[in-house]
């Protein structure tokens, strides 16, 4: 077993534990293996050993990647920030984003959806912690960007995403995975199709599976630590 595969054991063996010990159903939780700045033969290991769901940040990196895989049956994601001008390459080569915050850039994406593609599967960003650094919608603005994004004809909206301030304190990270568990509650009153919280990563996956995450973004627990990302 390749140290890759062993890891992936590792994480999916402590998200079952954690799942069944706040009464969840792991197979309801989502590993999306954040595979960016890793080498191709990496991502092989990892789909090799089971998965299926990658994450990718830098565009360019991760269209040739996907060049590279196109054999294999993986469903990508980008989960990195996305400038207006790069929307049709998403467009046209993944199936999700989870990055969306504004109204345009989910506009751009509908029109640029190949129609023979399926609808692209979106997760609205919110700056849950309410940082100038971070990007994504307020709480404020949410309700209304989820029903202007929901009238696009080629993507879905599936649920929302977060990265919270990082903290070690286990306490403060359910408390605002409990937020945005509660946001998602409120918006399917009227949009019951959502169905995705997208949150928790390798240092906080417990308290995000605690409080309703469906997909965890893991990167470091899953392919040891990055090496310092060089220019593009």
């Amino acid at each position: 077993m390749s140290s890759i595969a062993n890891n992936i054991h590792m994480v999916q063996q402590h998200l079952s534990e954690t799942a069944k010990k706040y009464h969840r159903n792991s197979e309801e939780i989502t590993l999306l293996a954040v595979s960016k700045t890793r080498p191709v033969d990496d991502i092989k290991d990892a789909y090799l050993a089971g998965l299926r769901h990658f994450g990718e940040n830098y565009l360019q990196e991760s269209l040739e990647k996907i060049d590279t895989l196109k054999s294999l049956d993986i469903c990508w994601h980008f989960i990195g920030p996305l400038q207006s001008n790069k929307t049709r390459a998403v467009a046209e080569n993944f199936h999700w984003l989870h990055t969306v915050a504004r109204f345009k850039i989910g506009q751009r994406l509908s029109d640029q959806r190949p129609p023979e593609m399926p609808p692209l599967n979106i997760c609205v960003q919110v700056n849950i912690s309410e940082e100038e650094s971070k990007s994504g919608c307020s709480v404020a603005e949410l309700p209304k960007l989820i029903e202007q994004l929901s009238q696009l004809p080629n993507i879905i909206v599936r649920g929302l995403m977060a990265i919270p301030t990082a903290t070690d304190n286990t306490e403060l990270q359910r408390k605002t995975f409990a937020q945005m568990k509660q946001l998602l509650l409120e918006l399917q009153q009227n949009h019951p199709h959502l169905d995705t919280l997208s949150m928790g990563m390798s240092g906080d996956m417990a308290a995000a599976v605690a409080e309703g995450s469906t997909m965890v973004r893991i990167g470091t627990a899953i392919f040891g630590p990055r090496a310092p990302k060089t220019a593009q």
